[in-house]
């Protein structure tokens, strides 16, 4: 399968912090394609390793008004506002444990702006139509 460009990226100096209070390092690209208009993809790039995740836009874009609290998810990955407003933290959890980076807000709201000026949030389906017609196409005719 060919990958196509991305239509945003923005690269996002972030911090893994750990759980004994240490932190390392962390360089992020966030990536998203009008062609999948739900989904950013997330590579996260530290000393010794390489970890791809797939995000929701929306997920994203609710952490920003979301607190400790009450974050924006409830699964694999949460989003949320610091008690410093000028950084949001994503905790990441799977089969190989859990993270919890912090990311400066201001270029993770330039990006996700980005998006919106291509697919404003909610018309997302009107640019998934021609995709699904084509796969249920394909599935009928295999």
């Amino acid at each position: 399968m060919t990958q196509t460009p991305a239509d945003v990226v923005e690269v996002v100096a972030m911090q893994l912090i750990g759980s004994d209070a240490s932190v390392v390092p962390v360089t992020t690209e966030f990536s998203f394609r009008t062609s999948d208009p739900y989904t950013v993809r997330a590579v996260f790039t530290g000393p010794h390793t390489m970890s791809t995740w797939l995000l929701g836009r929306e997920l994203l874009a609710q952490g920003l008004h979301a607190d400790a609290e009450s974050p924006a998810g409830t699964g694999d990955v949460q989003v949320w506002r610091d008690e410093d407003p000028e950084f949001t933290l994503v905790s990441l959890s799977g089969v190989e444990g859990s993270a919890l980076l912090a990311a400066p807000t201001e270029p993770l709201v330039r990006f996700l702006g980005a998006t919106e000026r291509l697919v404003p949030h909610g018309t997302e389906s009107d640019r998934m139509e021609s995709e699904i017609t084509a796969l249920i196409a394909a599935l009928l005719t295999a």
